[in-house]
Formats: C-alpha cells, structure tokens, sequence
C-alpha cells in the first residue's frame, strides 16, 4: 500500500468519526483536538516500547498491542497532515533530502555538503560522538 491508500483509508476512517462524533456529541474535533489525541497515542507508544524493552509492565502489551500504537500514531499524522493542508510525501521526501545533506556533510573526514571522504580519514556514517544529528546540523539527544 503506498502513501496515497495509505491517506485515502485514514479519511475514510477521519469521516466516520466526524459522523458518529456528530451524532453524539454535536460536533466534530478540531484540529487541537486531533494534535491532542495524537499525543496521546504518543504516550501509549512510549510505554508499549518500554515495555517491550522490559523497562516497564504494561496490562494488555505486547507485539500487537504495538503494532496498534504505532498504526493509531500513522493515522494521526496522516489526518494532521491533511488537516493542515500538507502534501505529506513531498514534506517527507524533503525532509528525508536535507537530513541526508546534513548527516553527509559531518561524516568525518567528509567535506560539509559534500559524499566525498576526506584524502586520509575513514569515513564514518555516524558522527563523531555517534549522537543522532537533527535537521539543522546539530548534535541531536533523541526524539523530542
């Protein structure tokens, strides 16, 4: 299934809620409350890996209970994206475009901006300290 089947399936279920929400309680969510509910499957995502990683106990966890979170956290973004009016695989491939820019250039021995290795340095695809490099070029601690 490519990105478009992918949106054209998240409406479908985006309608049905706007529906049933209209039905019972008048009204259908905002945006902010699309972006909150996204937060939210977040959260449940952090604990279910967490819990995969045997760092916490989660009643009702395990592979397909994570494998929910992560699709309920697709959906949200696929809905946000178009909410927001965002071509979201020419925002992807963007995106994806200047993070491999930014993580070429600092590849050690690698010229900024550039594939090519320095004359006598090894080339390295993680930075030098090995910490995950942001967008902008800088040292990255994780996700935010």
């Amino acid at each position: 299934m490519d990105l478009d089947e992918l949106q054209r399936r998240a409406l479908r279920i985006h309608d049905l809620y706007d529906e049933l929400n209209l039905r019972e309680r008048g009204r259908v969510w905002t945006r902010e409350e699309f972006m909150l509910g996204f937060v939210g499957d977040v959260g449940d995502l952090a604990k279910l890996v967490m819990a995969e990683e045997g760092a916490r106990e989660v009643p009702g966890g395990g592979r397909a209970a994570l494998e929910h979170e992560l699709a309920d956290c697709l959906w949200s973004v696929l809905i946000l994206a178009h909410r927001y009016d965002v071509d979201l695989d020419a925002a992807f491939l963007r995106t994806m475009d200047e993070l491999d820019r930014s993580i070429s250039g600092r590849r050690v021995g690698g010229r900024p901006g550039s594939d090519e290795p320095g004359s006598d340095e090894p080339v390295s695809d993680q930075p030098v300290s090995g910490q995950p490099v942001c967008a902008r070029g800088k040292r990255d601690d994780g996700p935010v």
